[in-house]
């Protein structure tokens, strides 16, 4: 048995990184388990969201939006390009090089803030032990006060698509291609689907996303997914709902799929398929029978609203237990059980946490659709406005979208706030900032932006919501 710590974390993914350095921070004596290892053998921190994840998709989506506005939209600005070509190899070592700088700037950070990294797969046993193997299969245990589990979640697989390297791959199979495939198939159209199917389209694939629900991303607004499809489509994706999978197979070099929607059978053919249908939570080997830990009828740790498992001194966060599979409300909930460990009492506030899905518009959103507001039977308001009337965005080529916000009919507070457009994922900030801090319409309405700005459209909606737009006419619809 070695020294036992105040808190060991298993998982240094952003939910695990974060609660460990927070924990040291405290005075906390405090180790971090992990067993990532990368292609080239060496073990990383950061977990699947800066590995395969988060960070990597997003620094392809840079690149081919880019690669994509030379080609179609530097024209219609003056700028004549020619000509112009994407080197998939050097795009990928960029990628690989931004992943290389932030994995290593977490160690750097434990090192810095006193966090031991411990190298191996960890398993929870009873009384707070924790197992952990190393990659020559060499068991040592450990001991703590204090357990935060961080394990993660990964791609789920189904049976109509089995994987098969290099033709039917999941989203981690989707950051590795070497060529852009002809024709490109995505099972999934929700974001892991939207954001990969975006990259590779951008750099000239055929791509068709085969969605089995009828209604386009039935978790955000309605109003903002429809005008989101609508420019989906414009740029060539080809977005099949309704349509359920049935099989797939390699033949030939192509991957046959076959799927069934309201015309009947149907059969396309791909170079590659992404299965990208969800993630579920990682527990594989992770907990002994007698740990004490249970998991619900999802297969996902059970914990209460502060993140506490059934065993005593036993934490788990992100994507292992209830709630959306995201990196910042995993290491909020870090920060949060860190501290709770500490002895002090904050809270997560689950109303206030963004989605985001990084396409071109992209969408973003806090709080309640217009759909939730209606369903809960209460009066509320609304205010929109579209990017096509900000002067910014006609500037930068970018007027597609708008801004939705939601207001409570009585008190004007802030129910949800909506966004597809340019830099969604920055404007949704301020509609997360209002409703944190409890805010009105009015009060967003009082506040004043600079200009020429995307956020004038935040200004312009919330005038909206109280009939005083400036630069749009006033339609509000009270409810």
């Amino acid at each position: 048995m070695s020294d036992k710590y105040d808190v060991i974390v298993i998982g240094a993914g952003p939910g695990g990184y974060v609660a460990a350095i927070k924990a040291a921070q405290l005075g906390l004596k405090t180790a971090c388990v992990e067993s990532w290892i990368s292609k080239d053998g060496k073990h990383k921190l950061g977990g699947t969201c800066l590995n395969v994840g988060c960070i990597p998709s997003k620094a392809l989506l840079e690149i081919s939006h880019k690669f994509e506005e030379a080609n179609h939209g530097f024209a219609d600005q003056g700028i004549m390009a020619k000509d112009v070509k994407i080197d998939i190899a050097k795009m990928m070592e960029r990628k690989s090089g931004i992943v290389e700088q932030l994995t290593g700037g977490i160690a750097g950070l434990f090192k810095s803030n006193g966090v031991t990294t411990i190298q191996g797969h960890g398993k929870l046993l009873a009384n707070r032990q924790i197992e952990v193997t190393d990659s020559d299969n060499n068991k040592q245990v450990y001991e703590a006060e204090n357990v935060i589990i961080a394990t993660g979640s990964k791609p789920i697989q189904i049976p109509p698509a089995p994987f098969k390297e290099g033709y039917i791959v999941d989203s981690e199979g989707a950051l590795e291609f070497d060529e852009v495939p002809k024709r490109l198939g995505v099972i999934g159209a929700g974001v892991i689907g939207l954001e990969l199917g975006s990259v590779w389209a951008r750099l000239g694939s055929e791509v068709t996303v085969i969605e089995a629900q009828d209604s386009f991303l039935p978790v955000v607004d309605q109003q903002v997914a429809k005008d989101a499809l609508k420019q989906f489509k414009k740029q060539g994706l080809q977005i099949e709902l309704g349509s359920r999978m049935t099989g797939a197979e390699v033949k030939r070099k192509l991957v046959y799929v076959n799927y069934e929607n309201a015309s009947g059978k149907q059969e396309q053919k791909f170079d590659k398929l992404i299965v990208a249908v969800g993630r579920r939570p990682y527990t594989d080997n992770l907990l002994s029978a007698d740990a004490g830990v249970n998991l619900d009828e999802r297969g996902f740790i059970f914990v209460d609203d502060t993140c506490q498992t059934d065993a005593p001194g036993v934490w788990a966060v992100g994507d292992v237990v209830r709630g959306p599979m995201l990196a910042h409300k995993a290491s909020e909930e870090g920060i949060m059980v860190a501290e709770r460990i500490a002895g002090h009492k904050p809270q997560v506030n689950y109303d206030c946490i963004p989605n985001v899905i990084y396409t071109f518009p992209e969408v973003a959103w806090v709080g309640k659709t217009e759909e939730q507001v209606k369903a809960d039977g209460d009066a509320y308001k609304v205010g929109t406005f579209p990017f096509a009337a900000n002067g910014r965005a006609m500037a930068a080529n970018s007027a597609s979208g708008l801004v939705k916000i939601i207001a409570d009919e009585k008190t004007d507070r802030i129910l949800g706030f909506h966004v597809t457009g340019p830099q969604a994922s920055e404007i949704v900030a301020q509609g997360v900032i209002a409703m944190e801090f409890g805010s009105s319409a009015e009060d967003l309405a009082l506040t004043c932006f600079a200009h020429p700005t995307l956020s004038e459209s935040v200004h312009e909606a919330a005038l909206a919501v109280n009939d005083g737009a400036i630069h749009i006419a006033n339609r509000r619809k009270k409810k």
